[in-house]
């Protein structure tokens, strides 16, 4: 009989599902990885990990040619085939029945831990929480991301914060302060560069107001270390009602802000750190840097903080150490680095809706694992047992 033709949906579908896509995948993600790998040194480790294993496509830069080229599929991609192989292939290939519950566990874990890593991918925020000794503080800070902060400082009682994220920064535009009657031109833009005390031959500078005035800026390419920060510096001019306050440089290098007036408002003018404010604070009460005796090697840190939430009529006090953070309103506070003589504690802060997903991923594949290895070896014992020989045979 000549054989029956797949339907095309059919054929589709088992390709999709088939053990060389998923092999494929692998390699390509093992590629992936070396490749990420070598370019931290270049790139540093943020921007090799998104260049490579969180992009859809790799891609070549041309030298001096300004062009670039689709060289590989990205970690995201290649995650995502491998995501649908997984799904298909458990409707496809495996059994529905209890013999195979096992390997049902160990997919849905697999299929569970891949939409965990997108979550986090899509969703982390990375914060950090620098606080001294007897300070409270209740706002984060980005260790990458800035913002240049306007600030009302009229009312000795209370700051009126306004922020600009930097994205807004890095083109050359006219940007409202919402709550105030200012605008903020952008007239220049730098990623990094060197601040220096101008000299006689150095150009005049573009600001006309502040220290910028007797600063000299040079561009600098960024950065790529990780232990490494560019050097921002932006060229604003605030406008009020049509009148300009001249020019002014601010460089997240420049140690204090910068103040001008406004009918009658006083208003200070930095670029700091994206900060982003609490509904609670935290206190440092004490902070311990243990060592192993006779030697300099670090044994634990700790930070004993103290939580304030007057919302929720919270008030207790938390050890957080290296390996017991402290997770609270959707934020887990870890011990990352400290400073200052051991006064100084510098806690990481996570955010990620996901951080669960891994967690019960490696529940069900372990438990999928030895669900299948026990019925496997109870089929296999139950086939070795002698066949019962009748009684009087």
């Amino acid at each position: 009989m000549p054989r029956t033709k797949a339907h095309p949906g059919t054929r589709v579908l088992d390709a999709v599902a088939s053990l060389k896509l998923t092999i494929a995948c692998l390699v390509c993600l093992m590629v992936l990885v070396v490749a990420c790998t070598l370019a931290q040194v270049r790139m540093g480790t943020l921007g090799a990990v998104t260049a490579y294993i969180r992009s859809a496509v790799v891609w070549w830069h041309l030298p001096g040619m300004g062009l670039r080229l689709p060289v590989f599929p990205g970690g995201l991609t290649v995650g995502v085939v491998l995501l649908i192989n997984l799904i298909v292939a458990q409707g496809r290939r495996l059994e529905a029945s209890w013999r195979k519950s096992g390997l049902w566990l160990v997919h849905a874990g697999l299929i569970l831990l891949f939409v965990g890593e997108f979550i986090s991918g899509a969703r982390q925020v990375e914060m950090q929480l620098p606080i001294e000794e007897g300070q409270t503080v209740a706002f984060l800070e980005s260790p990458r991301d800035l913002e240049l902060a306007i600030t009302d400082v009229t009312d000795p009682a209370r700051d009126q914060v306004h922020g600009i994220p930097e994205a807004l920064l890095s083109h050359e535009n006219l940007i409202a302060v919402p709550g105030t009657p200012l605008s903020i031109k952008v007239s220049r833009y730098y990623q990094n560069a060197d601040l220096s005390r101008r000299a006689d031959a150095d150009p005049i500078s573009l600001a006309t107001a502040g220290v910028g005035t007797s600063l000299a800026v040079r561009e600098l390419p960024p950065v790529s270390r990780d232990d490494e920060r560019d050097l921002r510096a932006v060229f604003i001019e605030p406008i009020a009602a049509g009148k300009s306050y001249g020019t002014w440089l601010v460089s997240n290098g420049l140690g204090a802000p910068q103040t001008f007036i406004d009918e009658g408002r006083t208003y200070t003018l930095s670029l700091r750190q994206r900060r982003e404010y609490l509904p609670y604070s935290l206190t440092l009460k004490k902070f311990s840097h243990d060592i192993y005796p006779g030697t300099d090697i670090p044994k634990n840190f700790s930070s004993l903080v103290h939580l304030s939430n007057p919302a929720r009529g919270e008030e207790r006090d938390v050890l957080i150490s290296m390996n017991q953070p402290l997770r609270y309103a959707g934020k887990a506070f870890y011990q990352a680095s400290f400073g200052k003589n051991d006064t100084l504690s510098i806690l990481q802060v996570v955010e990620n809706p996901g951080w669960l997903l891994p967690y019960i991923s490696c529940v069900l594949v372990a438990a999928g694992l030895v669900l299948h290895f026990a019925l496997s070896l109870g089929r296999s014992l139950r086939r070795r047992q002698p066949a019962l020989i009748p009684a009087g045979a």
